[in-house]
């Protein structure tokens, strides 16, 4: 999923910024400059809601930019969910899955790669395309 929240950042003295979303209770971070803390904000903000989309909790509504004075500034922070979760949440979830005898031997005799298998099908199933990193 996809979503848009407003963030207030506050200067810092040490030329870093605090960041909170109002609209998220207890989501705030922090950065050492303007775009890290642009940064945390959007990692923060995709956290929070990836949290409660996996506890089945309710996504609060997005607010409209909160007005704020100088030297604080809002803006908005964009997250992306689905995201989020094929960067951090790669756990090794067993299944037990059934096939007919005669196709695992063989897959076996080939050295398939069953789990990777299952992966990349299930990725195609449901169109989930993913990023290829090259060296």
């Amino acid at each position: 999923m996809k979503y848009a929240y407003g963030a207030i950042f506050t200067p810092l003295d040490d030329g870093g910024y605090d960041v909170i979303a109002p609209d998220l209770p207890g989501c705030r971070t922090c950065g050492d400059d303007l775009a890290d803390a642009i940064f945390m904000a959007e990692d923060a903000v995709a956290m929070w809601l990836w949290d409660a989309e996996n506890k089945d909790e309710p996504i609060p509504a997005a607010n409209p930019l909160p007005v704020v004075s100088a030297p604080r500034f809002a803006n908005y922070i964009l997250a992306d969910t689905d995201e989020y979760r094929r960067k951090n949440d790669n756990r090794a979830v067993k299944k037990t899955l059934s096939i007919p005898s005669w196709l695992n031997v063989q897959a076996e005799r080939a050295g398939v790669n069953f789990s990777q298998v299952l992966q990349d099908a299930l990725k195609e199933r449901l169109h989930i395309q993913t990023s290829v990193i090259k060296p």
